[in-house]
């Protein structure tokens, strides 16, 4: 068979379902082979970064890799924030790109640049096709890889000369196997020190919204009581509603949530990247006493030192955790520092929940309302800017991968082409997406492809016409902000002439009606909402005049 066929039995064999992306010329004889597919479906997208970014929130979700493919060259160079993104956040993902004729890869040649070395440092692995027979080696090192954790982006590119080439090899059978766990010396030792402990906390992380790991968690918590912060990205790996819910950290600046975590005298570190939060921000003195439990060892960081590490598969040391718990007495820690967090954050979140402003609308109602409407199993997803901020702060969560976060690589642009992804994985469920104007407009082309996919997702623009983020940002830091004002278009024409509902929010009142008329709609749906950011310093303010409650 030809190689390109052979590439896409590959794929096949690996349980591919989708490829994203913008084929080109050099592509040519693999989209030939992929239409003939009766497994993989090439979804058409209107730029390459919305190609990747859709494969990441795949990826996201279900735990295994999609395809994103652009062409050599502006093609490849434009799927590249979107790998980032995926690959920094921990999403497993295939990186797909066509090349021009291996004979003239050595020499100044039309669109010919290295991409290969270009993906390096934005994937865990990259590499060329030099031979067709090749292809199944790759193929299954680079799903392999994409899937071990921690998960990320892989790449293989495959030039247009060698994609037309004869083979006789055969597809790989893909084996799985079981993650390594952690010595029971070490579990021993661990539990140990939770045990000595009297006030005790757990910082969660991206590695906790494992399925597996999220049931562990809960379990843990449930026979300990004791508290779990989340990261942003770690949001729904315990329940919002259960008492040993402390909400998200992640404000650069002190939030309620860190009060409980400068009394611990044992911090749990979980499934933590401190890509995230970096431990500067939680353990300035360097003196916290850390257990770091994680798939991989701890990264080397001054203020990130931990007395133990448990390095092996995540649910399995939460597993043993609770096995050991099983066999001792009832454990008890002191949990009112915990208690009072929890009961001043649940404050934060109700203060503006009533409002019923014309005009301008709080970030705080605008979630509190959007938390009232989305079910238990509903996924948001955040775009990057200021918006980001307050749904990390104020958005809270029953299950995993229900709010979806950038926010290793924080690339803008992210929610729009993820919300299309994410209702293609989950059709019968309600999908928000949450954008700042800008980053709204830097992926707005996928509109088209929303429409022609005819995608049941709602998105929903904060409009400040500003970069706003920037804006608090450089006012915090030296008490005003550069010219970092836009204008944006006619919100209801943009939606009519790609075929969108659209819905103006003119007032506080009307923004449940709105959202679930949204939703009620066939097709996709855009809501624009006036912001309110004059929120933005006044939570600066109270969270640099913030008391610990006791």
């Amino acid at each position: 068979m030809k190689a390109s066929d052979l590439f896409v039995k590959c794929l096949e064999e690996e349980g591919v379902e989708y490829i994203f992306g913008v084929p080109g010329e050099e592509n040519a004889d693999f989209m030939i082979s992929l239409e003939a597919s009766k497994h993989i479906k090439f979804i058409l997208t209107r730029h390459e970064q919305g190609a990747a970014f859709m494969a990441e929130v795949y990826g996201r979700l279900t735990g295994n890799p999609a395809g994103c493919l652009g062409t050599l060259g502006p093609g490849a160079t434009n799927l590249i924030t979107g790998v980032a993104d995926s690959n920094m956040d921990r999403a497993p993902m295939l990186v797909l790109t066509g090349q021009g004729a291996s004979t003239r890869l050595h020499k100044e040649s039309h669109q010919v640049m290295d991409v290969v070395a270009m993906f390096r440092p934005v994937t865990k692995w990259a590499h060329t096709v030099l031979h067709p027979d090749s292809i199944p080696e790759m193929t299954r090192k680079a799903v392999r890889l994409a899937r071990t954790e921690k998960p990320g982006a892989c790449h293989i590119e495959l030039p247009e000369d060698i994609a037309k080439m004869q083979t006789t090899a055969e597809p790989l059978r893909p084996l799985r196997f079981r993650r390594a766990v952690a010595d029971d010396k070490i579990i021993d030792l661990a539990f140990a020190q939770i045990r000595k402990a009297k006030r005790p906390i757990i910082i969660a992380g991206n590695g906790c919204i494992r399925k597996r790991a999220s049931k562990q968690l809960r379990l843990f918590c449930e026979k300990t009581g004791i508290g779990v912060i989340s990261t942003f990205m770690a949001k729904g790996s315990v329940d919002m509603d259960a008492d040993y819910c402390l909400y998200t950290i992640g404000l650069q600046a002190k939030d309620v949530v860190a009060c409980a975590l400068d009394s611990a005298d044992l911090v749990i570190t979980l499934g933590y990247d401190m890509v995230e939060y970096h431990p500067y921000l939680w353990n300035k003195t360097k003196d916290k006493n850390i257990i770091h439990a994680d798939f991989l060892p701890a990264e080397i960081d001054e203020h990130y030192h931990p007395e133990t590490e448990v390095v092996g598969d995540l649910a399995h040391t939460l597993w043993a955790f609770n096995e050991r718990l099983n066999k001792v007495d009832a454990v008890q820690f002191n949990t009112s520092q915990q208690a009072a967090t929890r009961r001043d954050m649940q404050a934060e979140f109700e203060i503006h929940k009533d409002d019923d402003t014309e005009g301008l609308i709080r970030p705080q109602k605008v979630l509190w309302d959007a938390r009232q409407v989305m079910g238990a199993d509903d996924i948001l997803l955040s775009d990057v800017g200021a918006h980001k901020m307050w749904i990390a702060r104020h958005y809270q969560c029953h299950s995993p991968n229900t709010c979806l976060i950038p926010n290793g690589f924080c690339s803008m642009g992210f929610a729009l082409p993820g919300s299309i992804a994410a209702s293609i994985v989950f059709p019968e469920r309600q999908i928000l997406a949450i954008c700042g104007d800008a980053g709204f407009l830097m992926n707005v082309q996928e509109m088209e492809t929303a429409k022609r996919l005819n995608a049941n997702i709602v998105v929903m623009v904060w409009e400040d016409k500003s970069y706003g983020l920037i804006a608090w940002k450089q006012t915090n830091e030296f008490g005003h902000h550069t010219d970092l004002s836009f204008d944006n278009p006619d919100w209801m024409q943009l939606a009519s002439a790609f075929g969108w509902n659209g819905h103006a929010v003119a007032n506080s009142r009307d923004l449940v009606d709105c959202l679930e008329n949204a939703f009620r709609e066939a097709g996709p749906s855009l809501i624009v909402v006036p912001i309110d950011y004059r929120e933005n310093m006044l939570l600066t303010k109270r969270l640099g005049d913030i008391a610990c409650p006791i």
